[in-house]
């Protein structure tokens, strides 16, 4: 007997997965050079039975934690804490007070909030306060911002320069 949140289920099988993503880099000759390995969420599908009398009750609340993405603890061969990714039932004539079903399991982590309500008191006195000035009017060009038409006076040269005329 397996346990799902305290609900007893009947474990037949139980299949852990721990996948990690490996980079490859091309070279020039020879093999793929990998540099860089990171841990994937684990994963673990289960499949069994459920039965008695609140089978119909633990059907239900396994599909409210998995539409709520509420975290679940599974306790059989493996222990196993994370959300439901998938359920699926099979009610047919094998199963006389209950029903077989399959369920997949992924591992998460959820992230805390950085928001802090107040801040520390060094850290307030450095911060400059918030001015709200509304909203600021353009200036206008007033008639001396107009450049004028200005005489081009030409450069002249000393006596006896290649460049004098």
């Amino acid at each position: 007997m397996a346990t799902i949140n305290g609900m007893y289920v009947l474990a037949e099988s139980e299949d852990p997965k721990y996948d990690f993503d490996v980079t490859d880099q091309p070279v020039e000759d020879g093999i793929d050079t990998s540099d860089h390995v990171q841990r994937k969420p684990r994963a673990m599908d289960v499949s069994g039975y459920i039965v008695g009398e609140d089978a119909a009750q633990i059907r239900e609340k396994l599909i409210a934690l998995g539409d709520n993405g509420e975290t679940v603890q599974f306790m059989g061969r493996n222990l196993f804490t994370g959300v439901i990714q998938s359920l699926s039932t099979k009610h047919d004539y094998k199963v006389a007070n209950g029903f077989s079903f399959s369920l997949s399991l992924k591992e998460i982590r959820i992230a805390k909030s950085s928001y802090v309500e107040t801040l520390p008191i060094p850290i307030k006195a450095a911060a400059a306060p918030v001015i709200s000035s509304g909203r600021k009017q353009t200036k206008k060009k007033s008639k001396g911002d107009k450049k004028e038409d200005k005489k081009v006076e030409k450069v002249k040269f000393k006596a006896g320069s290649p460049w004098a005329e």
